[in-house]
């Protein structure tokens, strides 16, 4: 696989994992008695190559 061809690979992956990730929050969020602000955690994980990566955050509430 050439430079070009992985790094459209892995864009393409992010972009949908962004995407997908945001449609979920705000549903989430629409449904939930909260305000917020709520903690987040995300975790990336690529078995094959040993890799796993935690990513942790607040999300504001609306309001």
């Amino acid at each position: 696989m050439s430079d070009d061809d992985f790094n459209m690979s892995m864009r393409k992956f992010l972009k949908q994992v962004g995407v997908t990730s945001q449609q979920a929050i705000e549903e989430a969020v629409r449904g939930a008695e909260g305000a917020g602000p709520f903690e987040a955690k995300v975790v990336l994980s690529i078995p094959e190559l040993g890799l796993e990566h935690v990513v942790t955050g607040t999300i504001k509430g609306q309001g």
